[in-house]
């Protein structure tokens, strides 16, 4: 009977124990994460609800004017770049930061601070890395507290603080080419043989019209690795985009032929756009060629 009563204590006690460990916060955690370009951005931190009382005010008892306030409740919130970015008008390296604001009526200071066991006591302006200011508008009203992104690019997006009828948005900025160029020529260095890090890259410099030339070598040199309508269709483009529609044409023809004999789900897909841009190149082509012979004649 003793022994019984012990292991049902011991059970009680670890059943305790467990229910102990989560419970209900009055303020709960969230933690969103928003992907710009190449970058994740992650803010972690907790919601607390207004519940009928004032909220940046002189006297609110929860988010006063004038103070330093850690932009959320519970413990400090987190704001995470995977890489370096500009926080407003400051650049700041890529890491993990805590966030903390100062409400005003006509400006808020939006602080990254790097000391990530600073809090409203325990703060220090010397460790901060970035502190701006940014202008509140005015909302829809939100009951609990709530840090969002918006208006994204692939280099740009607001984040917004929002609590009651006050948003607060703090423009981010990203060098999202100049990352995406070295974080591709690091992959090629890395896996100069790897076909799909070739075309990868390739069809980078395509889509956004810069540096064709390398472009055109990379595509080549993955085509000489394994050639496969992919890549065969990406060469086509560049020499297009370079003017050179005639020495496409052939190379897109292949392009589909090639895919039309081992067909994938991608190639089913792009087999349309593969089709039109035959069309469009056969129509610049003879062009060029008849301005060439023309001027050949008048020689």
């Amino acid at each position: 009977m003793k022994k019984y009563l012990l292991s049902l204590t011991f059970a009680i006690a670890v059943a305790s124990a467990s229910l102990a460990q989560r419970t209900p916060q009055a303020s709960p955690g969230a933690t969103i994460i928003q992907t710009v370009g190449i970058t994740d951005f992650t803010v972690k931190y907790s919601r607390p609800a207004i519940k009928g009382r004032a909220v940046f005010a002189d006297k609110s008892p929860i988010a006063p004017t004038g103070q330093l306030w850690r932009t959320g409740a519970n413990q400090p919130t987190i704001f995470e770049s995977t890489t370096d970015f500009t926080f407003g008008d400051k650049k700041v390296p890529a890491g993990k930061y805590v966030l903390f604001s100062i409400p005003e009526k006509a400006k808020w200071t939006v602080i990254l601070n790097k000391n990530l066991n600073a809090n409203t006591d325990v703060y220090k302006e010397t460790e901060d890395v970035a502190r701006i200011d940014a202008i509140p508008v005015s909302g829809e009203s939100t009951e609990s507290f709530e840090i969002s992104f918006s208006d994204i690019t692939d280099s740009t997006t607001l984040m917004n603080i929002a609590w009651g009828t006050v948003k607060v948005p703090v423009k981010l900025f990203l060098a999202t080419q100049e990352l995406t160029i070295a974080s591709l020529d690091r992959a090629v260095q890395d896996k100069p043989e790897d076909v799909a890090t070739l075309q990868s890259a390739a069809g980078y410099f395509l889509s956004k019209n810069i540096d064709l030339r390398k472009a055109l070598s990379l595509a080549d040199k993955a085509i000489g690795l394994k050639e496969g309508w992919s890549n065969l269709w990406i060469k086509a483009q560049i020499l297009d985009k370079m003017g050179k529609a005639s020495e496409a044409l052939p190379i897109a023809q292949k392009a589909l032929t090639v895919g039309a004999a081992s067909p994938d789900g991608a190639y089913d897909f792009y087999k349309t756009q593969i089709a039109k841009g035959i069309t469009d190149m056969q129509a610049k082509a003879p062009a060029k060629e008849v301005n060439s012979k023309s001027k050949k004649k008048k020689k």
